[in-house]
């Protein structure tokens, strides 16, 4: 019988993932480790690394302690935490957790943009506070009766986000790089241009580099003081500064945020608005889809120590079918 694999887990140690990747090799586990140096330092040559969290930012240095490394298993959609060019210039398989969140974070979206455009936290609030007895909680200034939502984004997600916009009955165009041909939404090129044209903006692209603050101060004006911001992708996709100052000074109507650009710590202007809603980063967050999130960490290490191709892996580190198990 072939000998198990080492793995190096990072972060927090759920219980499905330590029970899944135990079965099928020997689990290094960095959350033990009273000096993660010396930790690191004695996995210098494993060839898998399993993420639960981004807690640590796989950079070039930090891959590069591993000279043999050829798999990061990573939970989550997002991957900018992992240096994955150089990985992938350097034969390392990088995967993450795409398609079974789809469903969960689409429908925390719609559930975002309805709080937002209804205010119902704020309608909430004046409840328990005691209000209503006093006098009906005011009319909403905005309703998505009249709105055009443009998304920021068209990948899996975005187009489970569109489905459902669908059924609500309200339009939606899109602005990526390329146009998808097989849907029937318009397509922007010019990001300034779209957001000229709709008063709701969703944002669901990846984060990183290429789209870091690409919702900045013009794209903000363009939308518009009748505008209304909504991001489930990354903090960094929306320059946080302008978005404020554009709250205040009226230029938008109201955001709805699920991601900020320092999680867990969210700028304190931010929470002083009312006319903004603030979601702890819960895209995705509920059990069923968390653990199966977790199961295909899992899954994605096992086909791997089987001397299979990995399940799913990023873009810019295709498996090489050359490598053994």
């Amino acid at each position: 019988m072939a000998e198990k694999p080492d793995v190096v887990l990072i972060g927090p140690l759920k219980p499905l993932v330590v029970r899944g990747l135990e079965a099928v090799s020997t689990l290094h586990k960095a959350a033990e480790a009273k000096d993660r140096d010396e930790f690191y330092a004695a996995c210098a040559g494993m060839r898998a690394i399993a993420i639960c969290a981004p807690v640590e930012k796989l950079s070039e240095s930090f891959l590069s302690r591993f000279p043999k490394l050829e798999i990061v298993s990573s939970f989550g959609v997002g991957y900018d935490h992992i240096d994955a060019k150089w990985a992938g210039a350097h034969g390392i398989t990088v995967t993450n957790t795409p398609d079974v969140l789809t469903e969960e974070v689409a429908d925390t979206a719609l559930g975002l943009l309805i709080c937002t455009v209804r205010e119902l936290p704020q309608a909430e609030r004046y409840l328990r506070a005691g209000k209503w007895v006093e006098k009906s909680f005011p009319l909403t200034r905005a309703t998505l009766r009249n709105r055009t939502v443009g998304m920021v984004g068209m990948g899996a997600i975005g187009q489970a986000i569109a489905r459902r916009l669908d059924a609500f009955g309200v339009p939606v165009v899109y602005h990526a790089r390329t146009k998808r041909a097989e849907l029937p939404y318009r397509h922007y090129p010019s990001l300034v241009d779209m957001a000229r044209d709709v008063d709701t903006l969703m944002m669901i692209v990846p984060g990183g580099a290429a789209t870091k603050n690409m919702i900045n101060a013009q794209v903000l004006d363009a939308l518009g003081d009748n505008g209304i911001v909504i991001n489930m992708a990354r903090g960094s996709v929306v320059d946080e500064p302008a978005l404020i100052q554009a709250l205040k000074d009226k230029r938008i109507m109201a955001a709805g945020l699920d991601v900020f650009v320092d999680e867990p710590r969210v700028p304190a202007e931010l929470i002083a608005m009312d006319n903004v809603v603030l979601l702890p980063h819960v895209g995705s967050a509920s059990v069923f889809t968390r653990d199966k999130m977790d199961q295909l960490v899992v899954d994605n290490i096992a086909a791997w120590a089987a001397g299979k191709p990995p399940l799913t892996p990023v873009a810019e580190t295709p498996w090489r079918s050359s490598r053994g198990g």
